[in-house]
């Protein structure tokens, strides 16, 4: 096997990954992704909220360092409800005397716990089940595609509850809870993405070649998709981050003393007119990491999307 191609030294390195004729797989995998890496940062709203995400994830790598007082332990003594900047409170404390500041940021570890996991459970349900109804088609694609609308047919926040309800409290139920409602949107969108290739002349060709529908579905649809499905996911972050917020804020989330956000707000809302940070501070946590999602996901579909770039 021949070595990756490299830069001649009369070739720029722009002009090596722009090449319209690369000369290696490495390269031209390495010009889409710098393509791609251009388009996404020629949008500046998006560029803030990758910068927002890249520090949520810095805050919870280095919380042990960030954060100045114990998340769980209080004063009720010296240190109730005391206002933002008094005696080192930085963003003030709560009824239990506990530092909110210190509360926030190990509060960002159980929000990417929840993310994270809800997007490695849900997005890889829901590829499978759209990629293997829309390439199957017949009895398989209506069944499937009916259990689909099923879950869709409730809202998310209302399922999560009734599965909550039933599993009973706790930050485990509800990341399963929320995984269980959150795939059928995935289910669509790669079922509407098969549909358009399964029928094309490269499916056709390897079909000819005597694939497998399994190895089709996991070798040449799956990786077709899975564009479509990284934007969706992206722009669902906000929406899991708000879900698990609501049933903490109902308590069947995390439960105390675990500093997550939405039951931060909810200790906060009886204190919501003297004391409004106790329940202020969270909610602005929660709207700056959904905006950041948010944002990112916008940027990724405009850099992913082959219709946007073509413009």
């Amino acid at each position: 096997m021949t070595a990756p191609a490299s830069p001649s030294p009369t070739m720029s390195r722009r002009q090596w990954l722009l090449s319209d004729r690369p000369q290696s797989r490495m390269q031209a995998r390495l010009g889409r992704a710098y393509v791609t890496w251009r388009q996404f940062t020629a949008n500046r709203l998006a560029v803030v909220g990758l910068l927002i995400i890249v520090a949520l994830l810095f805050i919870a790598a280095f919380a042990d360092v960030l954060a100045t007082h114990n998340p769980v332990v209080g004063d009720l003594r010296n240190a109730r409800l005391l206002p933002p900047g008094t005696s080192g409170f930085l963003l003030g404390s709560d009824d239990q005397g506990r530092d909110i500041y210190s509360r926030l940021i190990y509060g960002s570890r159980l929000t990417l716990l929840v993310v994270v996991l809800v997007a490695v459970i849900s997005a890889p349900v829901g590829l499978i089940v759209g990629t293997v109804s829309g390439y199957a088609g017949g009895w398989v694609d209506a069944t499937l595609m009916r259990v689909t609308d099923i879950f869709l047919a409730f809202p998310k926040l209302v399922l999560a509850l009734a599965f909550v309800a039933a599993l009973g409290p706790g930050i485990q139920n509800a990341i399963i809870a929320i995984a269980i409602t959150s795939w059928p949107p995935y289910a669509r969108i790669a079922r509407a993405e098969t549909l358009t290739v399964r029928r094309s002349d490269y499916i056709s060709a390897v079909r000819l070649m005597g694939a497998s529908p399994i190895r089709i579905i996991v070798r040449h649809v799956v990786p077709l998709c899975i564009s479509s499905l990284i934007v969706r996911v992206t722009l669902d972050m906000a929406g899991i981050i708000l879900t698990a917020a609501g049933l903490g804020f109902l308590g069947l989330g995390a439960q105390p003393p675990l500093p997550e956000w939405g039951a931060m707000i909810a200790s906060g809302r009886r204190f919501i007119l003297d004391q409004w940070w106790v329940a202020a501070m969270p909610g602005i946590a929660i709207l700056i990491v959904s905006l950041g999602f948010n944002l990112l996901g916008d940027g990724l579909r405009d850099a992913l999307d082959p219709k946007e770039s073509g413009q």
